[in-house]
């Protein structure tokens, strides 16, 4: 890749998250300069496959499309993706930088594949019968980014990529906080059934505005939860170099406040949209930068609640954690 090239890729992801996120935006001035790069190659592909499932561009939404069309264009991705992967040739910029930032930050290639299983949930039309389930869209979705964004900035150990994993999973519930009603209206809905039903508002009523109150109730358990997990990403933001630490503080700040505005404003979170000012934004970067001295230093960072809902991979490793005691087990009462 030439350097006229480099140029190029750099110009098109920095317009597409100055674009498309202004509040990821602000928080990745703060990256180390080659560190930012990395983020915003992998930010534009990321943008790039939810926009072209979503029918998108840039967030507006162009027009629903028929699930059909969807499932070949989710298909493409996956093939042009592993294409990318296997190093092939790729004229696509966007591709061009998530074959670079893989390669060059050794992103376990699961990762980027499990990003796009999380659009397919979306393609598939599926429903969350239960909060686990919308954890697990969640985590599919933006829990991954949260990891492979970790991995850019050197993070390696597994307690690290977790915490990572809990950062984007509370962003995501902020999102279906604060963009419920505007799903519903298009047909999506991410809020756990269960809730609903005890709630009583049927799924496909929510956007109406007689259960706004109802719907405001479960929602504000959401954020509960979501809570929860800002909490537990406290630690792994610690562990990251210092420039890195205070760009991802920043962003969790801001996006915090949003779930908070959603809280104080009530049922009526929906009449308009919740959007961060300028100030606010400065004001996140300042008191980031408190927040990250005093966690270096003073501050004790409480350890992950166990009952937390965890990433796959962390699952899988603590179920073969369990199976491997038990067999050790099994085998000395053999003796």
């Amino acid at each position: 890749m030439t350097l006229r090239d480099n140029d190029h890729l750099a110009r098109l992801s920095e317009a597409v998250i100055r674009n498309g996120s202004k509040s990821f935006a602000a928080a990745s001035k703060l990256f180390d300069s080659r560190t930012r790069a990395s983020v915003h190659l992998l930010y534009a592909w990321c943008r790039h496959c939810d926009d072209v499932i979503d029918g998108q561009d840039l967030g507006i939404r162009q027009g629903v499309g028929a699930p059909g069309p969807q499932i070949g264009t989710l298909q493409m991705l996956r093939d042009q993706t592993a294409q990318a992967l296997e190093g092939a040739p790729m004229r696509d910029p966007v591709f061009q930088g998530l074959q670079r930032v893989v390669q060059e930050h050794a992103i376990p290639h699961h990762h980027v594949f499990e990003l796009l299983d999380g659009f397919a949930m979306d393609v598939d039309g599926r429903e969350y019968e239960t909060l686990s389930e919308t954890l697990d869209y969640c985590y599919h979705v933006a829990g991954v980014v949260g990891v492979m964004m970790s991995a850019i900035m050197g993070a390696r150990e597994e307690a690290t990529l977790d915490r990572a994993a809990d950062l984007g999973i509370a962003l995501q519930l902020t999102n279906i906080a604060r963009d419920v009603i505007e799903d519903a209206q298009t047909g999506r809905m991410y809020l756990p059934q269960q809730w609903l039903c005890e709630a009583g508002v049927p799924a496909a009523e929510v956007a109406e505005p007689q259960h706004r109150q109802a719907v405001f109730r479960v929602v504000a358990r959401l954020l509960d939860v979501a809570e929860q997990f800002y909490e537990a990403s406290e630690a792994g933001i610690a562990r990251l170099p210092v420039r890195c630490a205070w760009a991802v503080e920043t962003a969790r700040v801001v996006y915090r406040q949003i779930g908070r505005e959603v809280m104080k404003r009530g049922p009526g979170a929906w009449d308009a949209r919740i959007a961060t000012t300028g100030a606010q934004k400065l004001g996140a970067i300042g008191r980031s930068a408190l927040t990250l001295g005093l966690t270096r230093t003073w501050v004790k960072v409480p350890a992950r609640e166990h009952n937390l809902w965890t990433r796959p991979k962390a699952r899988r490793a603590a179920s073969d954690a369990q199976a491997s005691f038990a067999n050790a087990c099994s085998n000395r009462q053999g003796y």
